[in-house]
């Protein structure tokens, strides 16, 4: 039998302890616990998730890596054409961790209608285009079909249809100039609405259009195999830096490769910084709770320390009832985990399912609503990190045990 784990249950389980004086002071040290690991669940959960919503949403637009002609210049706008038939499209075989290539072309234009216009990247799709986030954003309407015949629908943003007064099924006009020479007549293109979409990204739902790439391809007297560029979704977004070196290894020498990283290089200076804040929490909490858990053990040192003189007295060492105080508080900072983990993660899958919790201005987090994204490994690591850490300042005040003198100890009152 373990003497201090014996010990240590008697005193969790025993009736007094529940009528002492140390008893609210215990249930503060429990809930302060409780309250810190729901913080910084909710910290983590929220951080990820908001910088995992906002990545989906640019490669929603850019994919996460492109590959086209150095003579584009990294330009929005598609100006020398690529090939289609490349030994990288449509799989990309020799690199793993690509879950999909697509291709398509950007060209700038105006729409115009009898009351306003509004400039405008059309986006030419194909049959090959991953819809799965825009039918997330989809708010109105029917995404379009490019699968057949050259479509005149268009996928519009919800920014747009309000500027422009655009509903689902209504018509309107895309102006275009002619590469090459700006004096010569545009290019017009009638199109239909078929959906509205809102991504919540304001800078980019403010100027893409989702057309047939057929049309693009027309205008720019381009040939059926010529494209603007490809875009590539990774598996694991980790991966970025090395899978666009990869693949830039793997194209042609005449091709270049960019990543959403280093196009978006602003937003992606400024998402690092909830790591930094998500620590500070986290930090700041962990130091609150052992602060209560410290007060907490030093009251129960002095509530028992008549039985610490009689453990001295009967030879125990100074170790072995230090333990049994630490013992008792890990039971305690356990208990604090349990109720705070529950309470945490209740809220996180609520926020998940129900989606309440809003941001008074979306358009500064690029989102409508706080994401959550919640992953079973770090919920663990934080759990045992909490429990080594508080643990680890409790051993310095549990060192005042080493100094009661037994005859004192057993005369106090």
């Amino acid at each position: 039998m373990n003497l201090e784990l014996f010990i240590a249950k008697r005193l969790i389980t025993g009736k007094e302890h529940k009528s002492s004086i140390s008893a609210p002071i215990i249930k503060i040290a429990i809930a302060a616990i409780a309250i810190g690991v729901v913080m910084m669940l909710i910290a983590i959960a929220t951080g990820a998730g908001l910088k995992e919503k906002i990545r989906e949403k640019i490669a929603a637009f850019n994919g996460h890596i492109q590959i086209a002609n150095y003579d584009n210049n990294r330009s929005d706008v598609s100006v020398s054409p690529v090939d289609i038939n490349q030994a990288f499209y449509p799989n990309f075989t020799t690199i793993n961790g690509i879950e999909h290539v697509q291709a398509v072309a950007v060209k700038a234009g105006v729409i115009r209608t009898e009351k306003t216009f509004e400039g405008i990247l059309a986006k030419g799709v194909g049959k090959d285009f991953r819809w799965q986030s825009f039918n997330e954003f989809l708010v109105a309407g029917n995404l379009p079909d490019f699968s057949k015949d050259i479509s005149e629908k268009a996928l519009i943003s919800n920014i747009l249809a309000k500027r422009l007064q655009l509903d689902v099924g209504d018509t309107f006009l895309a102006i275009f100039l002619k590469d090459g020479d700006p004096s010569r007549p545009p290019n017009n293109r009638r199109f239909t609405v078929s959906g509205i979409y809102d991504s919540g990204f304001v800078e980019l739902d403010a100027s893409y259009i989702l057309i047939d790439i057929r049309h693009i391809q027309r205008m720019n007297k381009w040939k059926p195999n010529e494209i603007g560029n490809f875009e590539v979704f990774l598996s694991n977004f980790n991966e970025i830096d090395a899978k666009t070196n990869a693949i830039y290894d793997e194209t042609l020498s005449t091709l270049d490769t960019q990543n959403i990283k280093t196009k978006y290089f602003k937003i992606f200076e400024w998402l690092p910084l909830f790591d930094f804040n998500i620590a500070l929490i986290i930090g700041i909490m962990i130091v609150v709770g052992g602060i209560n858990m410290i007060t907490a053990l030093l009251v129960l040192i002095l509530e028992r320390t008549q039985m610490i003189g009689v453990l001295k007295a009967l030879g125990s060492p100074n170790w072995s009832i230090r333990k049994v105080f630490l013992l008792n508080a890990a039971y305690l900072i356990v208990l604090g985990l349990f109720w705070g983990n529950l309470i945490g993660l209740g809220i996180l899958f609520l926020q998940q399912k129900f989606q309440f919790l809003k941001f008074p201005n979306p358009e500064e987090y690029y989102v409508t609503y706080v994401p959550v994204s919640i992953d079973f490994l770090t919920v663990v690591l934080l759990n045992i990190g909490v429990m080594v850490l508080c643990l680890l300042m409790l051993l310095v005040p549990s060192y005042a045990i080493s100094k009661i003198a037994p005859v004192k100890a057993i005369k106090f009152e």
